[in-house]
């Protein structure tokens, strides 16, 4: 399969050709990534954020571009807006008599903060239990016992691509499933 009958296919929703565009270009947006943020876990997290948002938006790709730079423009940006939100998070700086003073916002939970967090937590696992088994696996293996992709893949022994399919497949549906309420 080529690269534009690929993109072609996928805007027709055809999963194979979402098969091939993430194997043929993750290890060029994950690369990307890596140089950037020098850590496995967020270079994967990026590069999964960047195709699920790629796949989301295909009918919106201009054939006049390489379909790799698109990649790469999506990843910077949701790169670019993770690294303001940690920014904005962590630290306040209070200027006085030219010396900079660093606060660190207070991040401790209250007590009510608890209680939402379990609830939201509680409604999430009821969500999750609304997915196929084989869906709610993967979920539960990254986010719950936060295995890397390839401990994933050993686990179930299935090659790392059907691991990083699967997952992102699992949280287009919970997010459906999330916003149908």
């Amino acid at each position: 399969m080529e690269i534009e009958e690929a993109i072609l296919r996928a805007k027709k929703n055809d999963q194979k050709a979402f098969n091939f565009l993430l194997d043929t270009f993750w290890d060029n947006v994950y690369g990307f990534q890596l140089k950037r943020t020098h850590n496995e876990n967020d270079a994967e997290d990026i590069t999964i954020q960047t195709f699920s948002k790629a796949f989301d938006k295909i009918n919106s790709f201009d054939e006049k571009y390489a379909f790799k730079t698109w990649l790469i423009t999506i990843s910077k940006n949701i790169h670019i807006d993770l690294l303001r939100k940690e920014k904005n998070s962590i630290t306040q700086v209070i200027s006085k008599d030219d010396r900079d003073i660093f606060q660190v916002l207070d991040e401790t939970p209250s007590a009510e903060d608890k209680l939402i967090t379990e609830q939201h937590l509680a409604k999430l696992l009821r969500d999750i239990k609304k997915l196929k088994p084989h869906y709610q696996e993967v979920i539960n293996l990254r986010y719950f016992q936060e295995l890397s992709y390839k401990e994933i893949s050993e686990e179930l022994k299935e090659p790392m691509s059907n691991i990083k399919v699967k997952l992102l497949r699992a949280k287009k549906l919970l997010a459906e499933i999330i916003r149908k309420k």
